[in-house]
């Protein structure tokens, strides 16, 4: 994601790079952010000082890991600079250190980046409200062999896409896996499943299963690419905006 990030912003006529940064330890440590990416240099060498990276830009875009990201909130409420992030599986430790940020400088959190993706919650959502009553609800996602995190953040925001349709809890609603003798499914539940092979991108699929027939909306990433373009337009949007708590449908006007 970080070279993409950077072949994207290298693109952009709106946009300027001007610190990027890497986990301590990182090979790439030193080199010039435009190199690593595979363009010409950029004049930027990359960095394991976050903080002082974040001091030096109006918005940061973060795709790291929890407690990462939740410093990274910290430092930008407290140098003034907007976030994006798209890292997931947040704690709920992590949430709430990006809510109080939020008191204080824009951030835009979403799970996914892609603005297909965003428009299959909306209708998602759309289609829990019409058919949750009468159908089973399953969200089944693929992803590549070496993610960590399942379900995946977009496969909980499908979800509580969905929950709200319904008028649910995801939380005290959701399925997480099966195995041996679970008995009959039970009403009113929305099950996740989770597969993981290959270099798969991202596919998801929410199933709205009734008597008779079936509904399946479906999104496949064939590239990773959609998502560096969608965290660009997120930051680009953030730049200048009031305080708060955003997401892609704010930025995309959905809201």
């Amino acid at each position: 994601m970080g070279r993409m990030l950077i072949r994207q912003i290298a693109a952009s006529d709106a946009a300027m790079l001007v610190a990027a940064v890497d986990r301590a330890g990182s090979d790439h440590l030193g080199q010039d952010a435009g190199t690593v990416a595979g363009l010409p240099p950029l004049s930027v060498a990359i960095s394991d000082d976050s903080d002082a990276a974040i001091a030096a830009c109006d918005i940061a875009i973060d795709f790291s890991t929890g407690g990462n990201t939740r410093q990274h909130a910290l430092a930008a409420a407290a140098h003034g600079s907007g976030l994006v992030i798209g890292t997931t599986a947040l704690s709920a430790e992590d949430d709430e250190a990006i809510s109080v940020a939020a008191l204080s400088v824009p951030i835009v959190v979403a799970a996914n980046f892609s603005v297909g993706v965003v428009l299959l919650a909306a209708l998602v959502k759309q289609a829990a409200e019409t058919l949750g009553a009468t159908a089973d609800i399953e969200i089944v996602e693929m992803h590549h062999r070496s993610k960590v995190d399942s379900p995946s953040g977009t496969a909980l925001y499908l979800g509580e896409a969905a929950a709200a349709g319904c008028g649910i809890d995801l939380t005290e609603q959701s399925i997480r896996g099966r195995d041996g003798l679970t008995g009959a499914r039970a009403k009113g539940k929305i099950g996740f499943a989770s597969l993981r092979g290959g270099d798969v991108v991202g596919d998801h699929t929410v199933i709205f299963a009734g008597n008779g027939e079936r509904v399946e909306l479906t999104h496949r990433a064939a590239n990773r690419e959609i998502f560096a373009e969608g965290a660009l337009r997120a930051a680009l949007w953030a730049a200048g905006r009031a305080p708060g708590r955003y997401g892609m449908t704010d930025v995309l006007g959905l809201s």
